[in-house]
């Protein structure tokens, strides 16, 4: 790793990986990717069912592949990658500051690409009562731990949101053999595609309850239930379970980059955003086509931009 860098991209999903791609097709030379994964392909990883790729590759594939296809673009690349590294920050001369296991270390640049994605809503973003016992799971973190980590996280399973991820979820137990009671959502409509409330919720006879939220969550130690609430009706009543899936939504990951921004919201010119990052997507093919729109943006203005 050098000290100097054209392009400095902050992660390596597809966005990422795109963003740098498209920059170096451009004419930049020294581009680096920054993953605090172990790996490149951020959220793909863990992706093991399909629905990727139709747009993007012309095939559909699971996630894992897409991840798959793009690493090995990235293997016959010149873009420099390293991974198991966290951002500390981004300061306004341009310095990046990063940690890994080998320690700090200040980087220089002439520009950042900011890919971090998104991260779900927490289940405290709600007015929800009860001890916090173990148990209670964002989607994504127990997609993580279903499919790479192959942990049993309980049976009995209530999902609050009808997010995409929380629905995958929802069909990834039940193909385990685990019972799910029911996605309950708070608005009206269902916060996921139409695809996958047929194939996640429907074929696996999974009910969804619109206008229902979480109140509060029982157990000491581990959750034992959970309060329920018709909002239309007011009524409540309580539902046994053992696991507390949340697929409240999607926040883009900006903290890096918030302290560079002026009071109108804008950035300095020399930082770019993309994919999640900038604003949250339906689909990972919307992301890299966006992602190499990017790309070429910050090429154009590192080619015609001073040398640091």
């Amino acid at each position: 790793m050098r000290d100097i860098y054209d392009l400095i991209v902050i992660g390596g999903g597809p966005a990422g990986m795109a963003a740098a791609l498209t920059a170096e097709e451009c004419g930049v030379d020294r581009i680096l990717i920054i993953e605090r994964g172990e790996r490149l392909g951020g959220i793909l990883n863990q992706c093991t069912h399909s629905g990727f790729g139709a747009a993007y590759f012309g095939e559909e594939m699971t996630g894992t592949e897409f991840a798959e296809r793009f690493r090995e673009r990235m293997s016959d690349s010149g873009v420099e990658v390293i991974t198991g590294t966290m951002v500390l920050s981004v300061s306004a001369d341009r310095t990046v500051t990063v940690s890994n296991k080998s320690g700090c270390a200040e980087l220089h640049t002439k520009a950042v690409v900011l890919a971090t994605g998104c991260r779900e809503r927490p289940i405290s973003s709600l007015h929800v009562t009860g001890t916090r016992p173990s148990g209670v799971f964002e989607a994504g973190a127990a997609q993580k731990m279903l499919n790479l980590g192959g942990y049993d996280i309980g049976d009995d399973a209530v999902v609050l949101g009808s997010g995409d991820v929380g629905l995958v979820v929802a069909r990834c137990l039940a193909q385990r053999g685990r019972r799910v009671i029911g996605v309950f959502e708070i608005r009206d409509v269902c916060g996921g595609s139409d695809k996958n409330r047929t194939e996640c919720l429907d074929f696996y006879g999974i009910p969804l309850y619109f206008r229902h939220t979480v109140t509060r969550i029982h157990g000491e130690g581990r959750i034992s239930g959970v309060t329920v609430k018709d909002l239309d009706s007011g009524a409540e009543r309580y539902i046994g379970c053992g696991t507390l899936i949340t697929s409240l939504g999607l926040v883009p990951e900006r903290e890096l980059i918030e302290p560079l921004e002026a009071e109108d919201g804008s950035l300095p010119e020399w930082i770019f955003t993309c994919g999640d990052a900038r604003t949250v997507h339906d689909t990972v093919d919307a992301v890299a086509f966006e992602a190499e729109k990017t790309g070429a943006e910050a090429a154009e203005y590192i080619t015609g931009g001073t040398d640091i």
